[in-house]
């Protein structure tokens, strides 16, 4: 591509819905490794970009040497919207889940975040259910696909359903609502298709969601610290959840 198609075609994906931009070579990298494929990539240091691709993913560099071209660091620079860590911008698309059958099904527990002021948190919570098996990561007031929450879980929502939607009470599942001033953690009685609601960074959860959430739990703290990050809370519960199950069962709830 010339320049000014390449500023268009970048210009043009951080806009559509059905793109996903991959900021940086691990975003490209686990698009990769769970199925996607690289539309166009850029690189201002190919040798870099590939020194750095042998020695964590060797098995990425067909699917990034098919597509990719090398342009100048000063064009590089106006096709990202951020200072990258590692030499490469690259586009795919988004997968089209269907969030209706995925809560439908039954087998896994699923997290959603309700209204989330930092897309970087939304990544960082995807990375975590990624790292957990769950099911699904859904969001309400927030693009998980956006740049930014891209970057922060490293690519990872290739690796399980993401995707926008709103709570409903109606769902079919067990809610559970993750928040301060809940319950102390129990785990014991968490159905494995639950759904993990955990509230924005600020105000938590609204008062709807406590009411009509199965179970609340929060996280024991310390007195005076007010709360967690989103994805420090999740994994605290997961790992409390699986390790509690294994204890008692010899097995993990999924």
């Amino acid at each position: 591509m010339q320049d000014a198609e390449l500023t268009r075609t970048f210009y043009a994906a951080y806009r559509n819905p059905r793109l996903a931009v991959l900021e940086g070579f691990h975003p490209a990298r686990h698009a990769l490794r769970f199925g996607a494929g690289l539309d166009v990539a850029v690189t201002y240091d190919r040798r870099k970009l590939l020194d750095l691709a042998t020695r964590l993913a060797p098995e990425s560099i067909p699917g990034i040497e098919g597509v990719l071209q090398v342009v100048t660091r000063e064009r590089f620079t106006r096709l990202s919207r951020r200072s990258l860590s590692s030499p490469l911008l690259s586009i795919c698309a988004r997968p089209e889940y269907d969030i209706a059958s995925v809560l439908a099904g039954r087998d896994k527990p699923i997290v959603h975040l309700d209204r989330p002021r930092n897309p970087g948190n939304v990544g960082a919570v995807i990375r975590v259910a990624a790292a957990s098996d769950l099911g699904a990561v859904t969001v309400s007031g927030q693009d998980p696909w956006s740049p930014v929450a891209i970057r922060s879980a490293t690519g990872l929502q290739f690796a399980l359903p993401v995707g926008t939607t709103e709570l409903s009470p109606s769902c079919g599942r067990p809610i559970v609502a993750v928040d301060i001033g809940c319950d102390p953690l129990d785990t014991a009685s968490l159905a494995p298709d639950s759904i993990l609601v955990v509230g924005g960074e600020r105000h938590g959860l609204p008062g709807w969601i406590r009411d009509v959430a199965h179970r609340s739990v929060g996280v024991p703290m310390r007195p005076g610290v007010s709360s967690l990050n989103l994805a420090t809370a999740l994994a605290a519960v997961l790992y409390a959840w699986r390790i509690s199950a294994f204890e008692r069962d010899g097995s993990y709830p999924w």
